[in-house]
């Protein structure tokens, strides 16, 4: 762990073992923390935090900037890292790293952009002035599916902002943290102005939700542990930022160009192997292109390269541990049983090269209907299930039944269309022909349980902010 400038054993000395889901063989043992390992990353935080928010913006973007170019020049072993302990292909981990490093960026940028205002006074010699501060010490915990990108977006405004960060990573995931944190001691960011804890999830966030100095708390997770964040925080009123489950959408209208639509869902759905919060849940096709659009699909899954990440061309790794695996052929199980057909895949992969992984075959499923788990529930996995709908109210009622709102998708050349559909969802990001929803300027977030707050451009920079009126009279 890295904790006011240092690397330290855990208070109590657990470890904790990371393996590669392709493989499953043991690759680092790291520190393992608990609660007086928090508390001291905390209080390493709130002593750094009166320099850090004092500094200017300059400086701050200046530290911004020295880490992005260190991101990009070592782009190529982080990338090996993050394949070696999440599982997803080389060149779709170094497209992640990449990704992280332009949130690095764009808010080195955006710390020069804290404006306040004057506002029209009310009386005569007497000037109202807004200024914004950094709302505190912040508390985020980061997720194993982008186990780089997601610290970058949490971290690089908060700190640009001027607050001071304790991030706890996912155990299963630890490495691309670690490294990261090389990166920050590198560049000479002042100790404790960033601060790494590894280990016992309750313990760790039990401190940041009951320490009185964390002003903020920052999650991506599941939607259950969210909202617990959320009721604990509510005791201290402590700001929440969170970003929880999705259960996306993907609507074809019969006048889609098939081909582009086929190739977004296949490029959304397999990002991750389908171990995204944004990708393609529920894949809603117009009756009448179904037959097309399913047999373009069939012939393309067919094509994919599964494997371990590393290894060159893979398009598809492994699931990251085997309670997911098991998940995802729940949910195939429960389709079939109710009604479901398998028109490609359906199995895990437990043979030759695939033996000691956590494979599961990209997998199509027809005639799927509402009262199967797939249609309901989250899925984690390489599984598309088609759902035929006739009208335009039909698809966009569908659609919207599911408690999340995270991402949407839409295949249609209607401009008419376009606007009705996307006004109607209930989802807040919603792609047009194009399935790539996290942009560095644009904000990144959800409605109803799918969280609260927004990642990504100045909105991002907002979530660290608190306001503040002078009411200067002379």
């Amino acid at each position: 762990m890295f904790i006011d400038g240092e690397w330290l054993e855990a208070a109590k000395g657990e470890r904790h073992p990371v393996r590669n889901p392709a493989t499953g063989e043991l690759i680092a043992n790291v520190a393992f923390g608990g609660e007086k390992d928090a508390e001291r990353a905390v209080n390493a935080a709130e002593r750094a935090f009166p320099h850090w928010a004092a500094e200017t913006a300059e400086i701050r973007a200046d530290y911004l900037i020295t880490i992005y170019n260190l991101i990009m020049e070592d782009a190529d072993r982080l990338a090996k890292i993050l394949t070696m302990e999440e599982g997803k292909p080389l060149a779709e981990a170094k497209r992640e790293v990449l990704w992280g490093a332009e949130y690095v960026l764009w808010y080195a940028g955006e710390a020069k952009r804290i404006y306040g205002e004057i506002l029209p006074s009310s009386e005569q010699n007497q000037q109202l002035l807004v200024q914004r501060y950094p709302v505190g010490i912040v508390a985020a915990i980061t997720p194993w599916n982008f186990p780089f990108s997601m610290i970058t977006r949490k971290l690089a405004p908060a700190l640009a902002a001027g607050c001071t960060v304790v991030i706890k990573p996912s155990p299963e995931t630890p490495l691309s943290a670690i490294a990261l944190f090389e990166i920050f001691e590198k560049a000479g960011l002042p100790h404790g102005a960033a601060n790494l804890v590894i280990g016992n999830a309750k313990e760790i966030s039990g401190v940041f939700v009951n320490h009185d100095k964390v002003r903020k708390i920052s999650f991506t997770g599941s939607a259950q542990i969210g909202k617990q964040f959320m009721e604990q925080a509510a005791k201290k009123l402590k700001k929440v930022s969170l970003e929880l489950g999705g259960h996306a959408p993907f609507i074809v209208f019969d006048d889609a160009d098939i081909d582009l639509a086929v190739d977004g869902l296949i490029q959304n759905k397999f990002q991750n192997n389908g171990q995204t919060c944004t990708c393609a849940n529920r894949v809603f096709v117009q009756k009448n292109v179904l037959e097309q659009f399913t047999d373009v699909l069939t012939d393309k899954i067919k094509e994919l390269k599964i494997g371990n990440g590393i290894e060159k061309g893979v398009e598809v790794g492994p699931l990251i541990h085997k309670a997911a695996l098991s998940q995802v052929q729940i949910q195939v199980e429960d389709a079939v049983h109710k009604g479901a057909e398998i028109i490609a895949g359906g199995n895990p992969l437990r043979n030759g090269v695939y033996k000691k992984g956590n494979f599961f075959e990209p997998t199509i499923l027809c005639d799927v209907t509402q009262e199967m788990k797939i249609f309901q529930e989250e899925t984690f996995g390489p599984v598309i299930p088609l759902i035929p709908f006739e009208t335009e109210d039909e698809a966009v009622e569908q659609a919207n039944e599911t408690v999340y709102g995270l991402a949407a998708y839409v295949y249609t050349k209607n401009l008419g269309r376009t606007i009705r559909v996307s006004d109607r969802l209930e989802f807040g990001m919603v792609g047009i022909n194009g399935t790539k929803v996290g942009y560095v300027q644009a904000p990144f977030g959800g409605m109803k349980e799918s969280g609260i707050g927004r990642e990504g451009g100045k909105y991002g920079l907002d979530e660290f902010l608190e306001y503040k009126l002078l009411n200067i009279n002379f």
